[in-house]
C-alpha cells in the first residue's frame, strides 16, 4: 500500500444533520465533518455530538472520514478532541497549526484517550507562521506516535492574513503551496490544495485543479458536492499514466533487472525512484477503481 486516494476532500458543516446523511452518497474520497469555521459558537456542542454520533453509526464506506475540531486554545478544542477520539474517524484535522508543538499536543491527547491506531492527524496550514514552519511541522511525522499523515492548505485564510489578492492564476499563493508541498514530500506526507470559492464556476475549478495537480498536490479540499466530479477527474491517474507505470513495474521485475538501479524502458532511462512512483500510481488507480465500484 502506497497511501490512499485523496483526490477530493469535501467540507461538511457539522451542524447540518441532513448534510451528514447526504454525505454518504457523495463520491468524495474524504469527508471533512467540520466543527470549526462553519459552526456558530452557540451550536458547537450540538454539532460535536451530531458529528460524532454520525461517525460512530457509520455508513460512510468508501470514504475517508475526517473530523475538523476547533483549535485547542478555544473553549471547545479539548472536548472536540476527546469526543473525536471516541468516535474514531479515520483522521482528525487540527486547525490553526503554527508550529510542531500543535501536532505533538494533539497527538498526546489521542494517546491519553487511547484513540484507535487507525485515527491519524491532518494539519491545517492556514497562517503565515505555518508556512514558515512547514518543515518542522511536517517533520513531526518522523515519529509514528504523532500520527501525522496529511497537510491541508487553508488558502483563504492565508490570502486574508498576507493581504494578497486572489487572482485566477493564484500568483501570490503558488509559493506557499510549493514551500509546503516540498516539506510534505520530504517527510512522506500527503498534501491537499485549498478550496475554490465559486462553486458555480466549473471551468475555473477544473483549471485550478489542473494547476494543483501539475504542482504535485494529491487532491483538493472542496466546499460543495458539485465540485467533487471535476476534482476527481483531474486528480485520477490517466490511463496512459497507469499503462506506463505498469510497464516500468514489469521491466524491473524481469530477472535481469531485479538488481539494477537504472534500466531502459522503451528507449527511456528509468531509475528505481520511478519504480516507486509507478507502484504508487498503479496502487492509487486500483484503489480508485475499487472505491468507485463500492460507492458508485
Amino acid at each position: 500500500m502506497h497511501g490512499r486516494p485523496r483526490r477530493s476532500a469535501l467540507y461538511m458543516p457539522g451542524s447540518n444533520k441532513r448534510a451528514l446523511e447526504k454525505a454518504k452518497t457523495i463520491p468524495a474520497d474524504a469527508l471533512i465533518f467540520d466543527l470549526e469555521d462553519s459552526v456558530a459558537p452557540d451550536s458547537k456542542a450540538e454539532a460535536r455530538d451530531q458529528v460524532c454520533a454520525a461517525v460512530k453509526e457509520g455508513g460512510y464506506e468508501g470514504h475517508e472520514t475526517v473530523i475538523r475540531v476547533n483549535a485547542l486554545e478555544t473553549p471547545w478544542g479539548t472536548d472536540d478532541l476527546h469526543a473525536a477520539c471516541e468516535a474514531a474517524p479515520d483522521a482528525i484535522l487540527v486547525p490553526k497549526v503554527i508550529h510542531s508543538g500543535d501536532i505533538i499536543s494533539a497527538a498526546k491527547i489521542l494517546q491519553s484517550c487511547n484513540a484507535p491506531e487507525k485515527v491519524r492527524l491532518w494539519a491545517m496550514m492556514e497562517t503565515p507562521m505555518a508556512i514558515l514552519n512547514a518543515r518542522t511541522i511536517a517533520a513531526t511525522a518522523v515519529y509514528e506516535d504523532n500520527r501525522l499523515c496529511c497537510l491541508v492548505m487553508g488558502t483563504n485564510d492565508l490570502i486574508r492574513e498576507s493581504r494578497a489578492h486572489a487572482h485566477y492564476d493564484r500568483f501570490a499563493v503558488v509559493p506557499w503551496l510549493a514551500m509546503t508541498l516540498v516539506a510534505a514530500r520530504a517527510y512522506k506526507l500527503d498534501i491537499l490544495d485549498g478550496v475554490y470559492n465559486d462553486f458555480n464556476d466549473t471551468e475555473g475549478l477544473r483549471e485550478e485543479c489542473e494547476r494543483g495537480s501539475s504542482l504535485g498536490m494529491d487532491g483538493k479540499t472542496l466546499i460543495h458536492p458539485s465540485q467533487v466530479g471535476p476534482c476527481n477527474e483531474v486528480f485520477t491517474p490517466s490511463a496512459s499514466e497507469v499503462e506506463w507505470s505498469r510497464k516500468i513495474i514489469e521491466a524491473f521485475r524481469k530477472p535481469e533487472n531485479e538488481n539494477e538501479g537504472v534500466i531502459v524502458v522503451e528507449g527511456q532511462m528509468v531509475e528505481r525512484l520511478h519504480l516507486t512512483m509507478a507502484e504508487r500510481t498503479v496502487d492509487i488507480a486500483e484503489q480508485i477503481a475499487d472505491r468507485e465500484a463500492l460507492v458508485g
